[in-house]
């Protein structure tokens, strides 16, 4: 077998060095985020799995020891922060001799239903949506054969949750990728032989996520271990670009390799406003997305109180701040194991879906306004598209001065009212009107828009 992949890996090299992309960073970087991604602004993450069912992390520790989905790691890391929580937890609501491959009995998906997942996401004005096909446990949410009797359809559901999502998700026009994990915690293959683990385990199973799904998205994660040399990713990037079923429009991050986050791959990643531990500020050199729960967690935690979640509002202002500074929000949700979406994260998605409704044209297809430096406010955000310009305010001003803007008609998105505009010594000067609260998500943050603002 590992013969076989070797030649393959070869003779796709060879074929790639005539293609449009070598599998060399220097080639694929060269390679544009495709404009749909860059249009969509607002995507849905999630994170569901055999984690699912403990869902648990605890509370009093630092950011990345409050991920449920890392259970099985910080139970039986002895080295990790939050390993004394997790045992404590787990022996006494599970006992000492339940392992962690013993909750996939647990995890059952009976309540699942696809179709209502996808309207719910549709109504939140998401574009696309990224599911966890396979996460650092190794567990595959589609019929992998290199995943046997540790897969979703094998055991557990018994269900192909990734494909059955994949068809609800296309179903209401919107746009749909994998999350998936490179390495595997404990995978004994990963552990004695690492490349023998991506040749013989990692490449083909990739390869069937593509082949059998076209997705519109590749999210890899698990990269940190190895360089990308090591897990062959400019040569699977490269068919991925050259030849497979969705080699035009699919889109890929920057997990690649140890070396690779915002340097290689596609669009560039940040967590819950960091890259690699160091805090993310400004505009960075490509399309990029902020990834964050609206807890702590990405998986489900039932150890989060109402006060771990960020208000409707929260949301909002994020998304306003992100889309204005020229990234997308990927905002993830955790389903409970047996399937269902737990109702706040309902609640915070629906209300987004109210304010984009109204303000969405100030978001979708929009580009980082040139003139933003110039024209810095604490609260205030722009965008544009075309000529045109949109003020995006987090609180309703009293005045807003624009340097450098000779705009034609202004509007108060999702109002009627008349906006008052004086045009001076080139600054333009608005004037909102007076309004009444709408009484929802409509007055969390208010866009005005410029005609011609932007210039051409």
């Amino acid at each position: 077998m590992r013969s076989i992949l070797v030649s393959l890996l070869t003779a796709l090299t060879f074929s790639a060095m005539s293609q449009p992309y070598q599998p060399n960073w220097a080639s694929l970087d060269n390679r544009p985020v495709p404009e749909w991604y860059q249009d969509a602004k607002f995507g849905i993450f999630i994170h569901w799995g055999v984690y699912s069912v403990p869902s648990y992390a605890p509370k009093d520790v630092s950011l990345y020891a409050r991920y449920a989905e890392w259970y099985w790691k910080r139970l039986v890391d002895s080295t990790a922060e939050g390993h004394a929580q997790f045992v404590a937890y787990h022996n006494r609501v599970w006992g000492e001799d339940f392992k962690y491959p013993d909750f996939v009995q647990h995890f059952k998906a009976e309540l699942f239903e696809p179709t209502d997942w996808a309207t719910l996401f549709k109504k939140a004005g998401a574009r696309y949506v990224v599911l966890t096909s396979k996460h650092h446990d190794g567990f595959a949410l589609w019929p992998s054969a290199q995943s046997w009797n540790w897969n979703a359809v094998d055991v557990g559901p018994h269900r192909d949750l990734a494909g059955d999502l994949m068809q609800a998700v296309r179903a209401e026009g919107l746009r749909m990728g994998y999350y998936y994990s490179l390495y595997e915690w404990f995978n004994p293959l990963y552990q004695q032989n690492p490349d023998r683990y991506v040749e013989e385990h990692m490449l083909p199973q990739l390869n069937d996520l593509v082949t059998r799904y076209k997705p519109d998205l590749v999210w890899t994660d698990g990269e940190w271990d190895l360089p990308s040399e090591r897990w062959h990713s400019p040569e699977w990037l490269a068919w991925l670009y050259n030849e497979s079923p969705v080699k035009r429009d699919v889109v890929v991050n920057d997990r690649w390799g140890k070396e690779t986050r915002s340097k290689h791959g596609g669009f560039y990643t940040t967590e819950y406003g960091l890259v690699h531990n160091d805090e993310q500020s400004g505009q960075m050199a490509r399309p990029w997305e902020e990834c964050r729960g609206i807890g702590h967690s990405f998986g489900y935690s039932r150890a989060e109180e109402v006060s771990d979640y960020q208000s409707s509002k929260d949301l909002i202002h994020l998304l306003v701040g992100l889309v204005g500074r020229g990234g997308n929000l990927l905002l993830n949700i955790g389903p409970t194991a047996d399937g269902r979406i737990p109702v706040i994260m309902q609640q915070r998605l629906l209300d987004m879906g109210t304010w984009l409704e109204a303000n969405g044209e100030a978001i979708y297809g929009t580009r980082m306004w040139t003139g933003s430096a110039a024209n810095e406010q604490e609260g205030v955000f722009f965008t544009q598209k075309g000529a045109d310009l949109y003020v995006l305010c987090t609180q309703y001003p009293a005045t807003l001065r624009l340097k450098g803007v000779a705009g034609g008609k202004v509007r108060l998105l999702g109002r009627e009212a008349a906006v008052k505009t004086k045009q001076s010594g080139g600054q333009l000067t608005i004037t909102p009107p007076a309004i009444l609260p709408l009484g929802d998500a409509r007055d969390y943050a208010f866009v005005f828009k410029i005609e011609g603002g932007a210039g051409r």
